[in-house]
């Protein structure tokens, strides 16, 4: 498989060495503004940045080039990726997060949320940690499991560093050096403390969940998530 890379920062780099594990030829690398013929690659990853994620996104469609994007930031414009996806027929997979582990996470995140939800004496918080390089607060993956928990709850919003609510999730970002990604979910009341975390030792498996997903994404049209890639929930 031919692989595009539309991004070649850190996450770049560890999605090429696991794709060269796997077999897979990359045909392109971009980390800017530079030209690049994308016709030549059988898939291409996005793991840019905001400003670039919607423009190296909807070329890949135009183009009829099936693309994932791991990017975050950019999302007031996803709506008009998947109209643009259905008019062109293309593929198209948008993640806050491709690992496998955080996937079975946001499932789990679900499904306690929903057995909370009638327990009123529980307030609910998320906390994510991550490297102090990382341009967003909250994380994509912060806000996933804030709009799981509101999906299947009584919880209205969520907030970035506010004050706890019956209806408000407070999300605590901090930055700190060397942090792949770590991930709580809490609900304390004034007798106990229910917890779940997912924490991340290192790239590789953000990186692997991306490769994955770009191979499941071939020869397929429409736009999926990584239920549809790992066949979960």
């Amino acid at each position: 498989m031919k692989i595009a890379l539309l991004g070649y920062g850190r996450m770049g780099k560890e999605i090429e060495q696991i794709a060269l594990q796997r077999g897979h030829e990359i045909v392109i690398k971009t980390s800017g503004k530079e030209n690049y013929d994308i016709s030549k690659a059988d898939v291409a990853i996005d793991f840019s940045v905001p400003t670039s994620a919607y423009n190296n996104i909807s070329n890949c469609i135009n183009n009829k080039i099936p693309v994932i994007s791991g990017t975050t930031g950019w999302l007031e414009r996803y709506d008009d990726i998947v109209s643009l996806c259905k008019q062109k027929n293309g593929a198209f997979i948008y993640a806050s997060n491709f690992s496998l582990g955080v996937n079975i996470f946001f499932e789990l995140n679900k499904q306690l949320a929903k057995m909370m939800n009638s327990l009123k004496q529980y307030n609910t918080n998320i906390e994510e940690i991550h490297h102090t390089k990382k341009l967003d607060a909250p994380s994509g993956t912060a806000i996933t499991l804030a709009e799981g928990i509101i999906e299947n709850s009584d919880k209205k919003d969520w907030v970035l560093n506010g004050e706890i609510s019956e209806e408000i999730i407070p999300i605590t970002a901090i930055r700190t050096p060397n942090v792949p990604g770590t991930h709580t979910i809490t609900y304390v009341s004034e007798v106990d403390t229910i917890e779940i975390k997912h924490t991340a030792h290192n790239r590789q498996g953000f990186a692997l969940g991306a490769v994955i997903a770009a191979e499941w994404l071939v020869n397929k049209t429409g736009v999926y998530t990584m239920k549809d890639v790992l066949n979960i929930g």
